[in-house]
């Protein structure tokens, strides 16, 4: 990102105990168990007051971005008493961090903009930690059909446990094609991209029924096309978004219910000291079977 300038502490995820406070902070005391969310909000701007907390004014997507992140020892969060959450007693702080940005993530910009409902065919193209998440957030909703699609068959296994009826392993180049005959050539209601490269926004164009939504989730660097001369006419919409982690507090009560368990996306622990093991391990990822890689300071 080129907001991201060199020598950022980067991260933007994470559960902590507060330390100090500002003298503006009045929702929270040190030694306060906190989970920190990745977009920071100041409650009364504009953007905010609309519930689009990622653009807020004075916040947003700005820990480990614009300023300083999580990858350390102490942080600081503006606008702590709309940034951060109260971890109940008891929780399992390994799970909440997946509150921080993934599950919201998943469910805000991918199921809740792909429109899930009950009975759909959902496809969603890329089964990293994001699309993994919007398959677990889309079960809320009991489509008929959940088909994953990726580059990596471990990933593939890991998303049929998960809950995906099918999968399909898109390394040939056909993985629209298979999608289309899964469907009877009808295509998927929603299409949810969870990777950010041209070549799976066309796929999800590719695949997308007569009516249905295609929800971008993932972070495009380049152009991608749009093939409206195949799609002008197909009643389809196409959402974009940054995730406002307004769901945050309904997720937090359903993993607590034990309806999900986000804690079966971390696949790796690490001490802050071998940080540079943990960029490695998630860097290998189709070797080492990452998904969500855990720093401990």
């Amino acid at each position: 990102m080129p907001t991201c300038k060199p020598g950022r502490i980067l991260g933007h995820e994470g559960v902590g105990v507060v330390d100090s406070v500002g003298a503006g902070v009045t929702s929270f005391h040190p030694g306060d168990r906190v989970l920190i969310s990745c977009i920071s909000a100041c409650g009364k701007c504009d953007y905010c007051r609309k519930g689009m907390y990622s653009h807020c004014t004075t916040g947003g997507w700005i820990l480990g971005n614009e300023i300083d992140g999580t990858q350390a020892e102490y942080v600081r969060i503006p606008h702590a008493d709309t940034s951060l959450y109260r971890i109940p007693e008891g929780a399992e702080e390994d799970a909440l961090v997946m509150l921080s940005d993934i599950l919201p993530t998943g469910f805000e910009c991918g199921v809740l903009n792909g429109k899930v409902q009950p009975g759909d065919v959902v496809g969603i193209v890329g089964a990293g930690p994001i699309g993994l998440a919007a398959l677990l957030t889309a079960q809320f909703y009991s489509p008929a059909e959940i088909i994953m699609i990726d580059l990596d068959d471990s990933r593939l296994e890991v998303a049929k446990r998960f809950g995906a009826t099918a999968t399909v392993n898109s390394k040939d180049g056909k993985a629209a094609e298979k999608v289309m005959k899964m469907t009877s050539g009808r295509g998927v209601d929603a299409a949810i991209e969870a990777v950010g490269i041209p070549e799976t926004f066309v796929l999800c164009e590719d695949i997308v029924a007569p009516g249905g939504t295609i929800a971008n989730i993932g972070v495009h660097g380049v152009k991608a096309d749009l093939h409206l001369e195949r799609l002008w006419s197909h009643n389809i919409t196409i959402t974009t978004r940054l995730v406002d982690t307004v769901t945050t507090p309904m997720l937090l009560k359903t993993v607590r219910s034990g309806k999900i368990d986000p804690k079966r996306l971390i696949t790796h622990h690490f001490k802050l000291d071998k940080i540079l093991d943990a960029y490695d391990t998630f860097g290998r990822a189709a070797n080492t079977r990452a998904l969500k890689v855990l720093i401990e300071a």
